[in-house]
């Protein structure tokens, strides 16, 4: 079965989430200022609603099919790991680019429900970076260790970043939720210690008062269907999944418009180079949400 390239297309094309018209339509997706404040001193807010339980069942389905790697699609991939820890008792399947391949994961991209919250803590208006799955199998899923988003993303400035998390199962403590270093988005950009490797790692790139704040980790435990957004600076993590349940989530990582490419090298896998100093946009980095 051959499947198209849906990232030529930049609007929905199902009926999966709602559309936005009218500004009323728009407030009720609306962060208040308080939980905009939260994301200012903390790095971080959670527990936002963005799928029902239609939205995700169809999600789920359509992610289903990507653990065979010989799924339809497979070479709109930007990366592909059926295991990036590498130890099949620690099994972390890791994608970029499921909003190619899937009609439903190319639609969340215009979901108002996301859109609107991002664009009140991003400050302006929002444009596509990329995605990404990470799912634990239950049992042996393995570990996403310590790390700062925008460590790996340096090849675009300014740092006008947001990363939204959202479970497609329950996120506790117990089958590998987020945790999170509230206040750490403060901190200075640290070195890449691996992202699926020691937990113990972030400690050889600390000061004594960072590590300090490590001792307080907040889980961030969320119903199916809710997320969590975070700054780009934010330190968070996830532990393995020691349940007999899978943690599967999708995560969207969006920027404000006016983001550029800082290289001259390709920004994801297979995507033409956008020469540096050129702000960030055609077929792969679409507007979503104009302020």
């Amino acid at each position: 079965m051959m499947t198209s390239d849906l990232s030529k297309i930049h609007r929905p094309i199902t009926d999966l989430f709602p559309q936005c018209v009218s500004r009323d339509e728009q407030d009720r997706y609306r962060l208040t200022e308080a939980q905009v404040q939260f994301f200012r001193e903390h790095g971080y807010l959670a527990g936002i609603k963005l799928f029902d339980e239609r939205q995700m069942e169809a999600l789920r389905a359509e992610l289903s099919e990507f653990f065979d790697a010989s799924h339809a699609g497979r070479e709109f991939w930007h990366e592909y790991h059926s295991n990036e820890s590498g130890d099949p008792d620690r099994v972390l399947f890791h994608a970029l680019g499921a909003w190619r391949i899937r009609r439903g994961f190319h639609d969340i991209l215009w979901n108002p429900a996301f859109l609107i919250p991002a664009s009140q803590l991003l400050g302006g208006s929002v444009r596509f970076w990329h995605d990404q799955l990470f799912c634990k199998p239950a049992r042996h899923g393995g570990n996403v260790a310590w790390h700062q988003d925008y460590s790996y993303w340096t090849r675009t400035r300014p740092m006008a970043h947001l990363t939204c998390w959202t479970g497609l199962d329950p996120a506790t403590r117990a089958n590998g939720c987020l945790h999170y270093i509230p206040g750490s988005h403060r901190w200075d950009l640290l070195p890449i210690t691996g992202l699926a490797g020691d937990m113990e790692a972030i400690h050889d790139v600390l000061d004594d008062e960072q590590w300090e704040t490590f001792q307080n980790p907040v889980a961030i435990e969320l119903e199916p269907g809710h997320c969590s957004f975070h700054h780009p600076l934010l330190v968070h993590g996830s532990f393995e999944n020691k349940t007999g349940i899978p943690r599967r989530a999708v995560v969207l990582n969006v920027i404000r418009d006016g983001v550029e490419s800082c290289t001259d090298q390709e920004l994801l896998a297979g995507v033409p180079v956008i020469p540096q100093g050129e702000k960030m946009d055609g077929q792969f980095f679409p507007l979503l949400f104009e302020a």
